[in-house]
């Protein structure tokens, strides 16, 4: 059976739930930090929660491409490839 789900968004729904509760910490700590977001923590507490939702799915999106080590092999080789070669010590250029 041929499988329709790709691997970016295989590991894109494994690291929603991280990318979702560190959103909803950072906006948890703004709202009740902030004297003027606490006092209105009722509706500020919500907002948080549904934003953490929703912008959690597009940040999973961006870093899921960054978690495969193919990524990482490549990225290497552009950079290895840019740096200007140097010749060893004790070895003729």
């Amino acid at each position: 059976m041929h499988e329709s789900i790709t691997t970016r968004t295989r590991i894109a729904i494994l690291i929603y739930s991280m990318t979702n509760a560190v959103l909803f910490g950072i906006g948890l700590l703004i709202v009740l930090n902030v004297p003027s977001l606490a006092a209105h923590a009722g509706i500020g507490i919500p907002v948080v929660v549904v934003l953490s939702l929703v912008l959690a799915a597009p940040i999973a999106w961006l870093i899921a491409p960054r978690l495969r080590a193919r990524y990482w092999r490549r990225r290497e080789k552009m950079a290895h490839d840019r740096l200007p070669s140097t010749p060893l010590p004790g070895k003729p250029a």
